[in-house]
């Protein structure tokens, strides 16, 4: 009789499962004691490197960036200065007729172009009727003029007359005055002698 092969056999090619061994007491004693003897290893520190960025295709990459230099500040605006005031042209000097002028006058070779006469007035007002005569004298081109301010005498009813007679050459001799006249001279004894005065006139310009 033939033996019957069981159909199915056991798989004797997988190793039969192992049993957990149990430490013993002394072998717990020693791995404590291994444990607490062991450190850990440091780990060495990485630094962290940053991937730089990835730039999109069909993009230009932007520029790097200029250094910012400081701006310089502004230079302050030069001060205008103003320009000094021009300088007037100095009035000249009066300048005396001589002999010979007053002569020619004296004598009617010169005529005397208008007449001022300056009896019964006050400073105030023979200081004002002079200028406005003289100012006159020159617009009208005049060249001699005669200013009467008579002799006068102290403790006389011509006694302000005779205050013109000393304050008229005086006023003569001042800017305002120097401006409309060349000269002057006492005047001769036919036109007043020491109560008069003849006067040159400047010629106006233009």
């Amino acid at each position: 009789m033939k033996r019957r092969v069981p159909s199915s056999m056991p798989d004797l090619s997988e190793p039969p499962p192992r049993r957990k061994r149990v430490l013993s007491e002394e072998e717990h004693a020693l791995w404590d004691s291994v444990a607490r003897q062991t450190k850990p290893l440091r780990k060495k520190s990485r630094l962290a490197k940053t991937a730089p960025a990835k730039t999109p295709v069909g993009t230009t990459p932007a520029p790097p960036l200029a250094a910012v230099k400081p701006v310089a500040k502004a230079a302050a605006p030069a001060r205008h200065m103003p320009s000094p005031p021009l300088a007037k042209s100095p009035v000249p000097p009066l300048a005396s007729l001589g002999r010979r002028g007053r002569s020619r006058l004296a004598r009617g070779k010169d005529e005397i172009d208008a007449r001022l006469d300056l009896h019964g007035m006050t400073q105030v007002r023979a200081h004002h009727a002079l200028l406005a005569f003289l100012q006159r004298a020159r617009s009208d081109g005049l060249t001699f003029v005669l200013v009467i301010t008579g002799k006068g005498k102290v403790g006389s009813a011509e006694q302000e007359r005779g205050v013109l007679r000393r304050q008229v050459p005086h006023w003569l001799g001042l800017p305002e005055f120097r401006a409309l006249v060349v000269g002057f001279e006492e005047a001769h004894i036919g036109h007043g002698g020491e109560g008069a005065l003849y006067v040159r006139m400047r010629r106006s310009r233009g």
